[in-house]
C-alpha cells in the first residue's frame, strides 16, 4: 500500500536524517554496550600475547643453552683430543730419541771394538 500523503524532497530530507541519527545512535548504544567484554577480549587477547612472548624467550634461552653447553662439550673434546695428539708426538719423540740414543751407542761400541781390534793387531805386529 502506498503512503497517502504526498512525500515532497523536504520531507524525504528529514526522513532520512532522522533514519541516520537513528543509526548513530544505536550504533554509539551498542558500543557502549560492548565496552566492557571488547575491554575483557582485549585484556585476554594482551595476557595470550605476553604468554606468548615469554614462551618464545624460554625457547631462545633453552636453545642458547643447549648450544653453549653443545660449544663447551666440543671445546673440550678438542681440547682431548689436542692432548692425545701432543701426547702421541711426545711419545714418538721419546721413541726416536732413544732410537738415536741407541744407534750412537752401537756406533761407539762399534768404533771400540774396532779400535780394540786395531790396537790388538798393532800389539801383535811389534
Amino acid at each position: 500500500m502506498k503512503h497517502a500523503r504526498n512525500n515532497e524532497l523536504s520531507d524525504r530530507r528529514s526522513a532520512a536524517s532522522e533514519a541516520k541519527a537513528a543509526l548513530l545512535n544505536a550504533f554509539r548504544t551498542a558500543k557502549d554496550a560492548a565496552e566492557p567484554t571488547r575491554l575483557a577480549k582485549q585484556a585476554e587477547r594482551q595476557a595470550v600475547a605476553e604468554a606468548r612472548e615469554e614462551r618464545r624467550a624460554e625457547r631462545e634461552r633453552v636453545k642458547r643453552e643447549e648450544l653453549e653447553r653443545a660449544q663447551a662439550a666440543e671445546a673440550e673434546r678438542q681440547a682431548a683430543a689436542e692432548a692425545e695428539a701432543r701426547a702421541d708426538a711426545d711419545a714418538r719423540e721419546a721413541a726416536d730419541k732413544d732410537r738415536i740414543a741407541r744407534v750412537i751407542a752401537d756406533e761407539a761400541a762399534r768404533k771400540a771394538a774396532r779400535d780394540l781390534r786395531y790396537a790388538n793387531r798393532k800389539a801383535r805386529k811389534s
